[in-house]
């Protein structure tokens, strides 16, 4: 790095420490045991909703396909777990500091070769638009990558708006793209402010293939990875047709924030706002779902879950949630032959950190009865559990979609065929944003921007995997 450049925008981190009042530049029980119980868990009707109110912001609800399966041969249900943090009446997302959590925000920007000209421009006018949105209460730091990677600004209380947004307009495009070590700075910073009470988020914005360190497809998920498990949830923007939309989706999936395509370099302001929007009203954080099956038990597939079916142990990284929002985690199960009775299918737990402070942790118990009444277990499946497994389904049938079409492996007319029955579905179902992005890809598509379907779709395979909805 020469500090001498004119075309490098250095604002260095001061020595020692940092201070942020100041603007500156420069254990489930053992599930291998077939426990019979003796009666059901909950009285009444066990095919009723069972819900949790435990002292957080958060509600939980699970529900079983069906009040019973059948006993004594195999069998095949699913439970469904809605987490939802309620909508607080008169609190919006841009409400003012105190009516939410502060934030704890890195911008990691993108300032490559290929950002330059109207890109670029519209990067530092997204970011000039947050600092005008951040309170006193806010903590922000800024860093940039071309093939160098540096801290614009440090992490720190904004009491100098303007002196933060001359900073940012000095910002000039360099030459390649080191998004791995990128991201390690970004989240460095971000640590050295992680507190109880403080919403943490890097926000990226790319352009492009990794270009320079670090450029491996599963050791950049990995980071990504890693990162979370840092406590800090990482929201990818890509821009334009040269970004590698299969990489900011996996990253995403493993970050616990969102994913965004922006097609044109006027909408990254908006993008930015939108985000910015959720942030500010995110109630739980670094939620985990783990789930310990009984021997007799296979899992067929889990909402969010990548892994291998058939684990007795799972555990899954669900996204944050804002408020308004629910997640719902679809767990499908597979029974062997079995006698009749209660029993506890799998033993789960729930861990989150709520905004409010502390860890909380909810113990979320999957009991189904084994019944050799035909009529009990040919009953109909709880319509809202079976359209939460479709939705689950969907972002699969998605992904099928966007591989095909990336290999060739089918016509476009064949994926305009499978994508309007995917419509169809999200729109049966309310997920009117999902049905959008839906159509986006099938117009892009009919006018031969193959690519921007597909950088399309993987943002709707993301919302979809991530089982939430406002």
């Amino acid at each position: 790095m020469n500090p001498q450049d004119p075309n490098r925008t250095v604002m260095s981190q001061p020595p020692g420490a940092i201070d942020p009042n100041r603007t500156m530049i420069g254990q489930p029980g053992d599930m291998g045991r077939t426990q019979a119980m003796a009666s059901p868990p909950v009285a009444g009707d066990p095919n009723r909703t069972t819900a949790w109110s435990p002292s957080s912001p958060l509600s939980f609800v699970l529900t079983p396909s069906r009040e019973a399966t059948m006993a004594n041969g195999p069998a095949r249900e699913q439970f469904l777990l809605e987490i939802t943090a309620p909508s607080e009446p008169g609190l919006s997302g841009m409400s003012v500091a105190g009516d939410r959590a502060p934030l704890n925000l890195c911008l990691v920007i993108d300032r490559s070769g290929s950002m330059e000209g109207q890109p670029i421009e519209y990067a530092k006018q997204a970011c000039n638009q947050v600092v005008d949105l951040l309170s006193p209460n806010d903590i922000l730091s800024i860093v940039v990558f071309d093939e160098v990677v540096e801290v614009l600004m440090p992490p720190q209380r904004v009491t100098d708006k303007q002196l933060v947004k001359n900073g940012i307009n000095q910002l000039q495009p360099g030459y390649t793209t080191n998004l791995y070590d990128g991201l390690t700075l970004g989240s460095q910073q971000l640590a050295q402010m992680i507190e109880s009470g403080r919403v943490t988020r890097m926000v990226v914005l790319t352009d492009g293939e990794p270009t320079a360190g670090i450029k491996d497809f599963q050791p950049l998920v990995n980071h990504a990875g890693e990162i979370k498990d840092k406590g800090i949830t990482t929201t990818y923007l890509g821009f334009g047709a040269e970004y590698n939309e299969e990489l900011l989706a996996a990253m995403a999936k493993k970050s616990g924030g969102n994913y965004y395509y922006i097609p044109q370099p006027q909408l990254i302001p908006e993008i930015f706002r939108t985000e910015f929007n959720k942030m500010v009203s995110t109630t739980g954080v670094n939620l985990r779902f783990d789930l310990k099956f009984a021997r007799w038990v296979s899992l067929k597939s889990c909402t969010g879950y990548a892994g291998t079916p058939g684990e007795r142990e799972i555990s899954v990284n669900l996204a944050d949630i804002e408020r308004g929002a629910t997640i719902q985690v679809v767990v499908d199960l597979e029974f062997d032959n079995h006698p009749l009775g209660h029993y506890r299918v799998g033993a789960g737990k729930l861990h989150y950190d709520s905004i409010t402070g502390g860890t909380q942790t909810v113990d979320v118990d999957l009991v189904m009865e084994f019944t050799a009444e035909q009529a009990r277990f040919m009953a109909m499946p709880n319509p809202k559990v079976s359209a939460a497994a479709e939705i689950s389904a969907a972002s699969r049938v998605v992904e099928k979609t966007i591989m095909g079409l990336k290999t060739q492996a089918i016509t476009s007319q064949a994926a305009l065929a499978d994508l309007a029955k995917t419509q169809a579905l999200l729109v049966s179902q309310g997920k009117s944003a999902d049905a959008q992005e839906v159509t986006m890809a099938m117009q892009a598509i009919q006018r031969g921007d193959i690519g921007g379907a597909e950088k399309t779709l993987m943002g709707t395979m993301v919302h979809l995997d991530q089982g939430k909805s406002q």
